[in-house]
C-alpha cells in the first residue's frame, strides 16, 4: 500500500459522492480519493487503498446490490471497509460482515463521521 492516505468512494451516485468527498476531505487533508463504480475498478485500485466508504444499496457492476454483501466478500488483506448507511441494523450488519463502523449521510459532517474515519485510518 502506498503512504499517502487513498480512499474509495464504493458505489454513491454522483451528488452522494460529491458530498462525501468533501466531507472526507475537511476531515483527512490530504487524501486521495477514488470514485469506484464497478468491482473491476474497486480490484484494480484494492492495493493502494487506505479504507473503502461502501453505499448501501449498489447499482450493476459489482456483482450484488448490497454494500453488506461487498464487505462480507472482501477477504484477507482487504482496506477496512465502511458502510455508509442511516439505519442502524444495516450499520449492525455490516459490521458483523467484517466493516468498520461507519456514518450515515446524514452525519456526513459530524464529529460522529470525523472519528469513525480517523478510527479506520488509524490517525
Amino acid at each position: 500500500m502506498s503512504e499517502q492516505i487513498q480512499i474509495a468512494l464504493v458505489g454513491h451516485c454522483g451528488p452522494d459522492a460529491f458530498a462525501l468527498q468533501s466531507s472526507v476531505m475537511g476531515f483527512v487533508s490530504g487524501a486521495v480519493i477514488h470514485k469506484v463504480n464497478t468491482r473491476d475498478e474497486l480490484d484494480e485500485k484494492m492495493d493502494d487503498l487506505s479504507l473503502l466508504l461502501v453505499n448501501r444499496v449498489l447499482e450493476e457492476g459489482f456483482g450484488t446490490e448490497s454494500g453488506i454483501e461487498l464487505i462480507r466478500g472482501l477477504g484477507e488483506g482487504a482496506p477496512p471497509a465502511m458502510l455508509i448507511t442511516n439505519f442502524e441494523d444495516s450499520m449492525k450488519e455490516s459490521i458483523e460482515a467484517g466493516g468498520v463502523m461507519g456514518f450515515g449521510k446524514s452525519a456526513m459532517r459530524s464529529q460522529e463521521a470525523e472519528r469513525a474515519l480517523k478510527d479506520a485510518l488509524g490517525i
